[in-house]
């Protein structure tokens, strides 16, 4: 009896133990990880509350100013454009619209990815042999040239249009990833039990399927919002988006239009192209997180690697 109720017992302590490899944890476990995340709560700030880091602008962070081409000084941090524009004061409100893009653009590709990658491998045969060959299809595409050209005929400064765009050339290489995912997850014990009890695909699919795969999905939508705001700003600097609009990239193109460099204003040229490195810069350190995640054979091998520098 005695052993039956020890056998009973016994799984208890596992399944208190396994909440210890969720996202916050890692996070809080990998300096890289926390570097990257105190980057992006600096962005988001920037984005929501701007007003917070130029208390002092009164009106439209575009308004034209009086002293045109001047260098960083205690009134102008970091100079101005060639219509006397603040430049600091554009480069915090262009944080919004940079990272708008990133999180709606990173966020529908990452979707499109997840139904397409996960549909493809638990499905199989047809459907599985149709959404592999489009899959295919668009990673063998030339992107950047396929980009340039739907957003200059699809609707040039459309903010709207850009997004899109982004969500249609950058779900090809989640979806592959995804795909693999799933396909090694298909024949599991707790799948077909599922199935056994008569569970619909959507329900497996969506309840029992996806859960598993939260790491990898994350990490998908951190290398498509990364993927987004490069493309965006590249996209911006050659004149196909708004050039109205505040965003990095537009003040990349602007400061190249206007001979930032030429008139002597680096900071100018310099300081959006480091913004979009630096967002860039934290949704990779991020990454690392969701690898340990992934990966549960990379923690301990990072605290033996600790432990062993402790001890030397």
């Amino acid at each position: 009896m005695s052993a039956i109720v020890a056998g009973t017992a016994a799984p208890a302590p596992s399944a208190t133990r396994r909440p210890r490899g969720g996202i916050f944890r890692a996070i809080l476990h990998n300096r890289k990880a926390m570097l990257g995340a105190a980057l992006l709560v600096l962005f988001v700030l920037l984005a929501a509350v701007p007003k917070l880091f130029v208390p002092w602008l009164k009106g439209d962070p575009q308004a034209i100013g009086d002293l045109p081409l001047q260098g960083p000084s205690s009134a102008h941090w970091l100079g101005t454009t060639g219509l006397g524009q603040d430049v600091y004061a554009e480069l915090i409100y262009s944080t919004r619209e940079s990272l708008v893009i990133a999180v709606i653009a990173g966020l529908g590709a990452t979707i499109l990815s997840v139904i397409i990658g996960v549909s493809a491998a638990y499905l199989g045969g047809a459907a599985d042999n149709v959404l592999s060959m489009m899959t295919d299809i668009f990673l063998v595409l030339p992107t950047f040239p396929l980009i340039i050209v739907l957003a200059t005929y699809a609707g040039k400064g459309n903010l709207t249009v850009i997004i899109i765009v982004l969500i249609l050339t950058g779900w090809s290489y989640g979806a592959r990833q995804m795909r693999a995912q799933a396909l090694s997850l298909r024949n599991r014990d707790f799948l077909e039990s599922a199935r056994v009890r008569g569970e619909r695909r959507s329900y497996i699919i969506v309840v029992e399927v996806l859960p598993t795969m939260i790491s990898l999905i994350v990490a998908n939508f951190l290398g498509a919002a990364l993927y987004a705001v490069l493309t965006a700003a590249g996209l911006q600097f050659l004149g196909l988006g708004d050039p109205n609009s505040l965003s990095w990239g537009t003040m990349l193109y602007w400061a190249q239009n206007q001979g930032a460099l030429v008139n002597g204003l680096p900071a100018w040229a310099l300081s959006p192209g480091l913004a979009v490195a630096l967002l860039g810069v934290s949704f990779a350190l991020l990454n690392y997180a969701f690898d340990e995640i992934s990966n549960p054979a990379l923690r301990p091998v990072r605290r033996r690697r600790a432990k062993s520098a402790a001890n030397s």
